[in-house]
């Protein structure tokens, strides 16, 4: 397992040459991008293409890690969630020989960097993507583990949620290799770290949780007590109250279950909007329940109630819609600006 020594250990300055002692491809250092519990990674050039390359003194490691991206590659179509693999090899350097990955390059804003910028009608499209691609992972056997803002990329156009380092992706069932305290169930008393579906879920709550919070609560009294305040005394994160609080209690059972409750919550919201603009116009007539009432004030056949629910349905439907459309216009525009 690596160390904080190994930056100051093996520090790799910019202009070297990293030559593959079985796969003879040259890198050029550019810049260091990051530095984890796995290794560094760096910024390089491939010939004219800029790459991300992660080198390590921990092979295992580094094996693991491209198990996890060549995983993602196979369940998830373009974009992965994950970034692509180009090339594994070795490096004979004067520290010894170091191992190292290159990788797609993904360029952009972190996911708080990017909320804060482009507004928090972002924050429920954004999640909404992330659960479906956590869906596809896990149901190949993986769970992400160390998921937090810093380790999620938004790329685009369209937004497009992307991550940078797999190094805590792990196995269900073993134990999680790495995590930051603030996602972690277990800091907050809420759970094992086993690697199971709920880890990455009370994860997920706990971004929601920090897009209210960019500088992320301090913990106090911990545990679901002070989580319940801190979601009551922000008008962003009551809105998805019932949603926030069931994947942080492990009430979900996919990532699945959780996206569709998110759309239902989106979906109420504007109900509720609606239906205040209309309260004002309304007759003590029109108080009978919908069953009761037809267009021409008598009984409402079944049939009529069937074609009403399937309108409503169709409703929810455009404005998921018309949400998206909106924000990714509302995107264009500023990036032409």
């Amino acid at each position: 397992m690596m160390n904080h020594t190994w930056k100051t250990q093996y520090r790799i300055s910019p202009g070297t040459v990293i030559k593959g002692k079985w796969h003879s491809k040259q890198y050029v250092i550019i810049k260091e991008l990051g530095f984890g519990a796995n290794g560094v990674v760096y910024l390089a050039k491939h010939n004219d293409t800029q790459i991300a390359l992660k080198m390590s003194d921990n092979s295992m490691s580094i094996t693991s890690e491209v198990n996890v991206l060549k995983s993602f590659a196979k369940v998830q179509g373009p974009p992965t969630l994950g970034p692509s693999l180009f090339d594994v090899d070795d490096w004979h350097s004067s520290y010894g020989r170091l191992s190292y990955y290159a990788m797609e390059y993904i360029h952009g804003p972190d996911l708080l960097a990017f909320i804060q910028k482009k507004g928090k009608a972002w924050v429920p499209v954004l999640f909404l993507q992330l659960l479906s691609d956590l869906d596809k992972l896990h149901e190949n056997g993986w769970v992400f583990g160390d998921l937090k803002p810093e380790n999620l990329i938004v790329t685009g156009p369209p937004p497009t949620i992307r991550c940078i380092d797999v190094g805590g992706t792990t196995i269900q069932g073993r134990a999680i290799k790495e995590f930051t305290e603030f996602y972690d169930r277990g800091y907050w008393g809420l759970g094992s770290r086993k690697a199971d579906r709920g880890y990455d879920l009370f994860a997920v709550a706990m971004m929601m949780i920090n897009t209210a919070y960019p500088q992320r609560l301090t913990k106090t009294t911990g545990g679901l007590a002070q989580l319940k305040e801190a979601i009551r005394q922000k008008p962003e994160l009551k809105r998805f109250e019932k949603v926030i609080l069931k994947a942080l209690q492990g009430h979900y059972q996919t990532a699945g279950q959780m996206r569709v409750d998110l759309l239902a919550a989106m979906s109420d919201q504007k109900n509720s909007h609606n239906s205040t603009k209309t309260a004002g116009v309304s007759t003590a007539g029109s108080k009978r329940p919908a069953m009761q009432q037809a267009a021409g004030g008598g009984p409402m056949s079944r049939q009529q109630y069937r074609k009403k629910k399937k309108k409503s349905g169709w409703m929810e439907f455009f404005f998921i819609s018309i949400v998206l459309c909106v924000l990714y216009s509302m995107y264009i525009f500023l990036k032409l600006l």
